[in-house]
């Protein structure tokens, strides 16, 4: 029986998780981490595809994309398949990195842009990667640390992201800030880890 087609049309958001075949890390040490964001800029710039969260944990990634010039489908194969390929090569390995297709959840913007930003970017802390915090905003495979001011790159949309909070950049980081640590003492959010 054939896949079923998935749901895209420019403009739309999706909530992607990729994960290791059987659990197994994807990302074993930082020169993987930095091919993988190397490889992911390029695509993202090239089809105009844009970014509001993500983050690399060690099995999997989380990506929070809007639907650019390229269908997400064709993102995700360059993407994958890419990196897989680099991965085994530098690893002496074969056969699947990726567990089945990555998981695209279709996303209503309006009602859990933000609780996704903060879900997808929270990974790092509650899979205990970083100690609190502060030591979040300073990791350098998650994209809160960019929303921060911390770290730079060109393919993140954080001034989207940021607007949702005030109209100036210095208040509107306070304010997400605020929220972020709002969303640590509310603990996990099981409905979010379907995309919303």
């Amino acid at each position: 029986m054939p896949r079923k087609a998935r749901l895209d049309a420019p403009g739309a958001l999706h909530h992607i998780i990729g994960r290791g075949i059987e659990r197994r890390k994807i990302f074993r040490d930082n020169s993987d981490r930095d091919d993988f964001l190397e490889r992911l800029g390029g695509i993202l710039r090239y089809s105009q595809t844009c970014c509001l969260a993500w983050a690399l944990m060690p099995n999997h990634f989380h990506l929070l994309l809007r639907t650019g010039l390229a269908a997400i489908s064709n993102v995700m194969r360059r993407l994958l398949t890419g990196y897989a390929v680099t991965f085994n090569l530098r690893h002496r390995r074969s056969g699947h990195l990726f567990q089945n297709r990555y998981k695209s959840v279709l996303c209503q913007e309006d009602a859990y842009l933000l609780e996704l930003v903060r879900y997808i970017h929270l990974n790092p802390l509650r899979a205990k990667l970083v100690p609190d915090l502060k030591a979040l905003g300073r990791y350098g495979f998650c994209g809160h640390g960019v929303l921060m001011g911390k770290f730079r790159n060109d393919w993140q949309d954080t001034a989207y992201v940021l607007k949702h909070f005030a109209n100036r950049t210095g208040p509107s980081r306070r304010r997400y800030q605020e929220y972020f640590q709002e969303g640590v003492m509310r603990g996990r959010r099981p409905e979010l880890v379907g995309g919303g």
